[in-house]
């Protein structure tokens, strides 16, 4: 896969939420809208390692961390369909570009979300993951 990937940029992807995998389901029930908040090559196999997160319509639970997503964000995101919709921030899927069984080579890219948006979203990412971000690990 030569294709880049880069933070911000809005994919569709078969989300394995944390409940489900906690349940011994190994398969996100559909593809979604799906953020790259983290895409970086390794240095030692050369692979980009990725962190995804959720895009949901559905209203964050109360004890859940999210980031609602402005009407203008959504339009560059390619996500104007929806008429409200959230970054889930305390959880996120890891893959491997190149080797994931998830991500077509020739894949769309919806859309992307500005820097400034994007760096909100980073920097809520590393507070939760530091706190209780569930990493669901997507390479089997």
């Amino acid at each position: 896969m030569s294709r880049d990937f880069l933070p911000g940029q809005i994919i569709a992807y078969p989300y394995l939420w944390a409940w489900q995998n906690e349940r011994g389901e190994t398969e996100g029930r559909k593809s979604r809208p799906t953020c790259v908040v983290i895409a970086v090559r390794g240095v030692a196999d050369g692979l980009t390692h990725l962190a995804l997160l959720a895009v949901t319509t559905q209203p964050p639970q109360p004890d859940r961390t999210a980031i609602e997503v402005p009407e203008t964000e959504a339009r560059r995101a390619g996500l104007s369909d929806l008429k409200r919709c959230w970054v889930m921030i305390d959880e996120y899927n890891y893959d491997v570009a190149e080797r994931s069984w998830y991500i077509e080579p020739d894949q769309n890219v919806l859309g992307r979300f500005s820097k400034a948006f994007m760096m909100k979203i980073a920097s809520s990412f590393g507070e939760a993951s530091r706190k209780s971000g569930r990493r669901i690990n997507r390479l089997d």
